[in-house]
């Protein structure tokens, strides 16, 4: 059978950054709220949080789908 470890590692990495694109997205959001910005500059930086973290969440997926598809494919 082919030898799709590297896929597995691959997909183990990509979704590592995405966790960690997550974790910072909870980190920023609690800074910002901790800040006391008013309503208006708290939803301009919440609109940029929101599309790290969408795609965090991609690479994630990404990810898991690599490591699914290598673990799967690889036996």
């Amino acid at each position: 059978m082919l030898n799709l470890e590297w896929m597995v590692w691959l997909g183990v990495a990509v979704t590592l950054a995405g966790l960690a694109g997550i974790v910072w997205c909870i980190v920023a959001v609690r800074r910002a709220r901790a800040a006391g910005l008013d309503d208006a500059a708290l939803r301009a930086r919440m609109q940029r949080v929101v599309a790290v973290n969408m795609g965090a969440l991609m690479a994630s997926v990404i990810g898991l789908a690599l490591v699914v598809i290598g673990s799967v494919f690889g036996r």
